[in-house]
């Protein structure tokens, strides 16, 4: 108990009131392009850009228990409607070559701390239809359609036969209990030219933001943006001008949040400066440079995702995976 009391006191201000109310956020990541780093990691943060490691910088789930080429990347973590956590990881070791990943793995959870798996295998499951060859299933995202009233698993895809010939984002819906996807995958947008690692987020007016990363050969790989208010009706979708970070560096793995005391938060992985950015907006469109955090020692997260939580679910995740002393 003194040790779980220390914990809390190094990651965050515990006069908080309501249970429901959301205090901190949990940050899930990998960490490396090494097998072993190829695993899934938490930190806690109270105020959305500083972080503590959970499990004193150890993985909370490791990769050869879940994933069919035991290692994953870019955790994507959701808070659902229905009272569960949803999470889905690219099933891949970067080791065996950038086009060596053909599935996905889908998790939930209830508490945060125990997670059930199911992976889809992409060849095995579309076999015999353009989606059999697929080379890349990169970076997956959840989000919850309600027009469909079902969760929307959005990925981009590559194939090894022409058939998708450079990396555009799909979508499938998943199942009731989120074990499998559903039908044939979808083109969820086509902009002409590579494109991975999108992020959607909606707005307290019903807008949609959907922050994507261009792969296109130039001089700056970055983060753009377009606004709609429906998902599926991609005429009608509006492309911002520019990009959205606050870097002339190249970054991946954009991830976009509520912070708890209002506005948003633009978090980004700069992949060849080993460090983490921070952005924030009061209205999604317009960001600010916050801080750079250095990715050393315990803490070298790579292309992961946020979500807020609350006080109970943080004092759970720091007994189940205490900080380092």
């Amino acid at each position: 108990m003194k040790q779980i009391l220390i914990c809390i006191a190094l990651v965050i201000s515990i006069n908080a009131p309501s249970k429901t109310r959301m205090t901190n956020y949990l940050f899930a990541y990998f960490t490396g392009n090494a097998p072993e780093k190829e695993q899934i990691h938490f930190a806690l943060s109270n105020d959305g850009f500083n972080y503590t490691p959970l499990n004193a910088g150890l993985p909370i789930i490791k990769s050869d228990t879940i994933a069919i080429m035991k290692g994953v990347r870019d955790p994507h973590i959701l808070r659902g409607e229905d009272g569960w956590f949803y999470m889905v990881v690219t099933d891949m070791q970067s080791s065996r070559g950038w086009s060596s990943n053909r599935g996905i793995v889908l998790m939930r959870s209830k508490d945060l701390i125990n997670w059930k798996h199911h992976t889809v295998h992409f060849p095995e499951k579309y076999k015999s239809t353009q989606f059999g060859n697929v080379t890349r299933v990169w970076a997956p995202q959840t989000i919850y359609d309600p027009t469909a009233g079902k969760y929307m698993v959005y990925f981009s895809l590559l194939s090894n036969d022409g058939k998708i010939p450079y990396d555009r984002v799909y979508y499938c819906y998943a199942n009731a209990d989120f074990s499998d996807l559903e039908g044939e995958p979808r083109v969820l947008f086509d902009f002409g030219e590579p494109t991975i690692d999108t992020d959607i987020v909606r707005d307290a007016d019903g807008l949609y933001h959907l922050f994507f990363k261009t792969e296109q050969d130039r001089k700056h790989k970055g983060i753009k943006k377009y606004t709609f208010t429906d998902l599926h009706a991609t005429a009608t979708w509006t492309l911002r001008e520019g990009f959205c970070e606050v870097t002339d560096r190249d970054v991946e793995g954009a991830c976009v949040f509520p912070l708890i005391q209002g506005g948003w938060c633009l978090m980004y992985d700069c992949y060849r400066d080993h460090h983490y950015q921070f952005a924030k907006s009061a209205d999604l469109n317009t960001f600010t440079f916050v801080q750079n955090t250095a990715t050393k020692g315990a803490f070298t997260p790579r292309h992961g995702t946020t979500l807020q939580i609350t006080r109970k679910e943080m004092k759970r995740l720091l007994k189940a995976f205490p900080p380092a002393k």
